[in-house]
């Protein structure tokens, strides 16, 4: 640190301009960072796994699988609204305060402060509320061959469609 203040000195530059430079390109990179891990990242559609052997042993009794047809997939929007872990609305003020403290000296930083915590905050709790409204689920109706009905609410249908016949073993729907 002290090759700095040499530094300075001999070019009769400030600390403060200098470091508050070096702070607004560290806050950005930051906010950039932690804006990034509130975006939505949306899994590739996979299909269901096949019945096969998935290798160890299970404690649990042995399954009986089930037989049936889909008769039903409906899509069920914004399965979880309205409810936000909080992480958002953390990260939001972690990075509403950083860029809010690069405003103002003295008091009108801090006020500045506060109100990049207070809206960061709320911005980021609706960027986590809307990217949970965006996701769903399914819920696949299947007519099983033995008379009666299942729904199961699943993530993604992968490759099932109405009529297809099915199996289902510890909640794993396959065709077949």
């Amino acid at each position: 640190m002290p090759e700095i203040a040499i530094f300075l000195q001999e070019f009769h530059l400030t600390q403060p301009a200098f470091l508050s430079r070096g702070a607004t390109v560290v806050s950005g990179l930051v906010a950039a960072a932690l804006l990034s891990a509130c975006a939505h990242h949306r899994p590739a559609s996979q299909p269901y796994p096949p019945g096969g052997y998935q290798g160890g042993y299970s404690s649990h009794a042995p399954a009986t699988a089930e037989y049936g047809r889909v008769t039903h997939i409906q899509w069920l929007q914004g399965h979880h609204q309205g409810q936000t872990t909080g992480a958002g609305a953390v990260l939001g003020a972690v990075v509403g305060g950083l860029i809010g403290n690069q405003v103002g000296k003295g008091s009108g930083r801090a006020a500045a402060t506060a109100v990049g915590v207070v809206g960061g905050a709320v911005a980021g709790n609706a960027i986590e509320e809307r990217n949970q409204a965006a996701q769903g689920s399914y819920r696949i109706t299947i007519q099983l061959d033995r008379g009666g009905r299942r729904a199961y609410d699943v993530p993604s249908v992968g490759d099932l469609r109405v009529g297809d016949p099915v199996r289902m073993v510890n909640g794993q729907i396959s065709r077949y």
